[in-house]
């Protein structure tokens, strides 16, 4: 056999998703057409973003959203599998993933409109049962329900889940080695062409700039970051971050700079990393070690950060390889 026919050549696909992008890098042999491949994962990403955004009036979602409390509704299996991972989250979260807080990201400003005075003290003064009680998911016929008034918002786990879409597509095509990721989640299948892990950067709790804080090396892998110095809003002067405390229906108020949590799907890092957000680095390290996770906590304390780290993946890295 030639050594034409045995060399890989490097892939790095991309294309717009849920307002932002997706990306895949991932190795095939010399004269491999990516372009179907392309497409697949284009097409596995706008499935998602179809059925999963709050930002389309016709999505899937949305249309759960406007049915009334006491209707079933018929959503599709992706939608259905999203649903019934942010319940179960939520249930061993304590409620601090609530996927039920679409009213509250709203008036706050983090959706179509500005923040609006009237609609936060709706959402603050609300009376709220957790999503995990008020959404029926029927185990038979799939149908899915309200019993009590729900806005549902899946922004802290579907771009998680359409990075898995990418892993799942890629597979399907025959590649197993490859990283994909969408906006900062990424998941990690198989190797590198050299036998080692992929490497991933923990970005740095830091606004004014990206740089790398931690790297890690990933193999069968997905992490992801909840963080409160990428996404904000500024609100009589005062800059909050979007991710949601349930039980004030408002932003989190003091939270960890960043958390990290490496899991099998992205769509489960991605949910925890918010859940372990709200809980903070005291509860937020305690909830983690029960649930048997890999996460890495990063506090400001001055001009210093401070790391708690969670799970087999952190703790036996006690100098884990930094970049300064």
């Amino acid at each position: 056999m030639s050594k034409m026919s045995t060399e890989r050549v490097r892939f790095a696909l991309n294309g717009p998703t849920m307002g932002t992008r997706w990306s895949a890098l991932f190795f095939a042999p010399d004269g491999f057409d990516p372009a179907p491949v392309q497409a697949a994962l284009q097409a596995a990403t706008g499935e998602v973003d179809a059925q999963m955004s709050t930002w389309n009036a016709g999505s899937d979602l949305m249309r759960l959203n406007a049915a009334p409390v006491g209707a079933r509704v018929t959503v599709p299996d992706r939608l259905s599998e999203v649903l019934r991972l942010g319940l179960e989250i939520g249930l061993a979260s304590g409620g601090a993933f609530d996927i039920g807080m679409g009213d509250a990201v709203t008036a706050w400003g983090f959706g179509l409109e500005a923040a609006a005075p009237e609609r936060i003290r709706s959402a603050m003064t609300a009376k709220r049962v957790p999503t995990h009680q008020a959404l029926d998911i029927d185990g038979t016929t799939g149908l899915v329900g309200k019993t009590s008034p729900l806005a549902l918002d899946l922004n802290g786990i579907a771009k998680g889940y359409g990075v898995d879409r990418l892993a799942e597509t890629l597979t399907a095509h025959g590649i197993g080695d490859a990283l994909v990721g969408i906006d900062g989640e990424m998941r990690a299948l198989g190797l590198r062409t050299d036998g080692e892990a992929w490497t991933i950067a923990v970005e740095a709790p830091d606004p004014a700039r990206r740089a790398p804080h931690t790297i890690l090396a990933l193999q069968d892998a997905a992490v992801a970051t909840s963080g409160d110095y990428r996404h904000w809003v500024e609100v009589q002067g005062r800059r909050l971050s979007h991710t949601m405390d349930p039980g004030r229906g408002a932003p989190l108020i003091a939270s960890p700079a960043s958390v990290t949590v490496v899991a099998r799907t992205c769509a489960e890092a991605d949910a925890w990393a918010t859940a372990l957000m709200v809980k903070g680095s005291l509860e937020g390290a305690m909830l983690a070690r029960r649930c048997n996770l890999n996460a890495l906590f990063i506090d400001r304390e001055g001009d210093h950060l401070r790391e708690t780290r969670v799970g087999r993946l952190f703790e036996t890295r006690p100098d884990p390889e930094r970049v300064s």
